[in-house]
């Protein structure tokens, strides 16, 4: 028999109605397991591979570390907490605890240890990528287990809050509606990142996310308070005196309800293939739609972004229209069709030539995972309360617990799964983050250009002038003298390879940096003079002699920034000619890639500081133009993410039907069940009384 046809008419009681600042305190905890987590999730991978050229494949592995943790921790947690009596009740502690260690934590995620002076210290690239990867898995093993901390006694207290069938909804839905609230400004993340006031004239995205972090962290810590303080447990006076219970008890426990485990295959399906729409989602609309061009990229996923929200806080409206009277099974087989026909619509979506046509998909996938993620949560809490009528026992934080782990694990495994795929489709990290160090030296270099043409000559020489090129000069002398210690590092350093690209690569690179070491010592010799000169000037002293040294100036501060420039360049072009060597089906692409860094090449190599700023401005911006099409993939790599992105979710999309429809737990039943619950408790109380 249909769901819907077994549907009763249902009037909420008073007593079982959330009071609206309840449901907005409660609500306002999506914060953490809808943005946060996703922000983790999705932003570690992407810049971690686009921004620190860290491998994709390693990256989706260590994302999976923390889910395997997790399998122990999340349980453990929901059991904790099941069994925790305080005077501010089972579930309220850990909001607050698990709140600010999420803020804490969430910030020094993004701390990565990074720069050439760091590098120096190992003796190889690929030692200091595995100790930035060991870095990033520790913080994110600290980080989510905070997050299990709040979010799993959060979503048990929404189960108890209510114990009405379809005011249970209302409440996970007033969660996911926060919740996307906020998820409106994590793609914009991403772009805020990207901001020169945040990453600083030569930074990239990874730099810029450490001080985006502290913005999240100071919302983040009030709230924790916020949520302590304000909510309630109106079941904690029936659950004060239950026995405690053993751990493997409760899991075994768990493990046995049938409904309860197909609604978990369902949730696990489909959080395992779709979460590959965030993960190659972040890299389809830079490296296809816009050819790389990450400022534009971003753009587009943060409009995307705000979409995907304003979709997702519209969607709850018609969610608890359509629920009460199609059910929540029917419901979610909606949701899923809703995602599939999203996908399907990606096909035609997907187009260069009219980018902003990726709405389309974003609006029927946000809708439908609204509705799926919603109602998953609101149905555990019915499993629950079968439970209850069976054992007289509540154990929602065990229920919770497992459910979310499952969620995660999906998350993981397309993590995982997807960077392993970024690798087959022969997506080049190497290649982009080599263009982001150009990027940054030219953005630099452009930087101490514009500040120098505010100089006018010798007609605005004062003492305020003479004091600027001091700090000018001597920030210059820092960076020539690391620059040096880094040159100095990398040309004692002994060659590794055998294969015979590999060689003459490296002992190309090496007579370049014994080259940079003379060029580099004569700037430190020049700047550490004019320092000398500088601080031996007085405010009384003549314009024409602070003319002079600012003069002097203007190209010294400038010399080791083109030299960088110049050593990235190299760097590039010899990445590119060992991969047109070993592809063979990208040879057009690769030969147009170096014709551009050669260009790139010969202009750097032919700029002087000497030259007028206003000059040097010009002939830096054009090579900035002239840099952003390096970045692009190889047609092969932009095909086959594509395919992937849109077909396997499909593809697992049809065994969470299969799954669904085995669920039996109707609404007819669930009302049922809560009556009989509230009769044994009325017999219970009067033998009591």
């Amino acid at each position: 028999m249909k769901e819907q046809e077994e549907n009763t008419d249902h009037h909420t009681k008073p007593e079982d109605r959330i009071k609206f600042t309840q449901l907005a305190a409660y609500g306002a905890g999506g914060i953490i397991p809808i943005a946060l987590f996703n922000v983790a999730g999705i932003l570690v991978g992407l810049m971690g591979n686009i921004s620190l050229g860290l491998s994709a494949f390693w990256l989706g592995a260590i994302l999976i570390v923390p889910r395997l943790w997790d399998a122990l921790s999340d349980p453990l947690i929901g059991h904790i907490s099941d069994n925790t009596r305080t005077r501010w009740g089972r579930r309220r502690p850990y909001l607050l605890v698990g709140g600010i260690a999420v803020a804490v934590f969430f910030v020094a995620i993004w701390w990565i240890p990074k720069g050439d002076m760091v590098r120096a210290w190992f003796p190889s690239e690929a030692g200091f990528q595995w100790f930035q990867l060991g870095y990033i898995l520790f913080t994110l093993l600290v980080f989510f287990t905070a997050v299990n901390i709040f979010e799993i006694p959060h979503g048990a207290l929404g189960m108890e809050m209510t114990t009405d069938y379809h005011e249970r909804t209302r409440l996970f839905s007033a969660k996911s509606f926060v919740g996307n609230l906020f998820a409106m400004s994590t793609p914009w993340l991403f772009a805020l990142a990207s901001m020169e006031i945040f990453k600083g004239p030569g930074g990239n995205e990874a730099d810029g996310m450490r001080y985006v972090s502290l913005l999240i962290a100071a919302i983040l810590i009030p709230l924790s308070f916020w949520w302590f303080f304000k909510l309630r447990e109106p079941g904690f006076k029936k659950v004060e005196k239950q026995e405690k219970t053993p751990f493997w008890k409760d899991m075994k426990h768990t493990a046995r309800n049938r409904n309860f485990i197909m609604l978990t295959l369902t949730i696990f399906t489909l959080a395992m293939g779709f979460n590959f729409v965030q993960l190659l989602g972040s890299y389809i609309p830079i490296f296809y739609i816009f050819g790389g061009d990450k400022v534009a990229g971003a753009t587009l996923l943060g409009i995307n972004g705000t979409i995907w929200a304003i979709t997702g806080l519209l969607a709850v409206f018609p969610l608890n229209w359509i629920s009460p009277k199609m059910g929540k099974r029917n419901t979610l087989i909606i949701a899923i069709l809703l995602m599939c026909l999203a996908q399907i619509s990606k096909i035609g979506c997907y187009n260069p030539l009219h980018p902003y046509l990726i709405i389309i998909p974003t609006v029927l996938l946000s809708a439908g995972m609204l509705f799926f993620f919603t109602l998953g949560s609101s149905m555990v809490g019915d499993i629950c309360d079968e439970d209850e009528l069976a054992t007289g026992y509540r154990s929602q934080g065990s229920y919770y617990s497992v459910f979310w782990w499952f969620i995660k694990m999906g998350s993981a495994l397309a993590s995982f799964v997807a960077g392993a795929l970024i690798v087959f489709t022969m997506f080049d990290e190497t290649q982009v983050t080599k263009v982001d160090k150009i990027q940054g030296n030219i953005r630099d270099m452009r930087s101490k250009v514009q500040y120098w043409e505010g100089y006018k000559g010798v007609s605005v020489a004062n003492a305020s002038w003479l004091e600027n090129t001091r700090a000018q000069s001597a920030e210059a002398l820092k960076e020539s003298k690391e620059f040096l210690g880094y040159l100095e590092l990398e040309s004692n350093k002994k060659q590794e390879g055998k294969n015979l690209n590999v060689s003459a690569y490296q002992s190309q690179r090496k007579s370049l940096l014994v080259t940079e070491i003379p060029v580099t010592k004569s700037t430190i010799l020049a700047l550490e003079q004019l320092q000398l000169r500088l601080e031996k000037s007085g405010p009384t002293a003549r314009a024409s002699g602070i003319d002079t040294m600012v003069r002097e100036a203007i190209p010294l501060t400038l010399q080791t920034k083109l030299e960088k420039a110049r050593m990235n360049s190299f760097e590039l072009k010899s990445r590119l000619e060992d991969k047109s060597l070993e592809t063979k089906n990208s040879q057009e692409h690769y030969k147009q890639l170096l014709q551009n860094i050669t260009g790139v090449t010969f202009r750097l190599e032919n700029i002087s500081t000497a030259s007028s700023p206003n000059n040097l401005d010009k002939e830096l911006g054009t090579i900035e133009k002239e840099i952003i099409p390096l970045t692009r993939q190889s047609p092969y790599t932009l095909l086959m993410m594509r395919v992937v992105e849109i077909g396997l979710p499909l593809l697992l999309s049809i065994f969470s039907v299969f799954f669904v429809l085995r669920y039996s737990l109707t609404e007819k039943r669930s009302h049922e069940i809560k009556e009989l619950i509230r009769q044994r408790n009325l017999e219970f109380n009067n033998k009591e009384t």
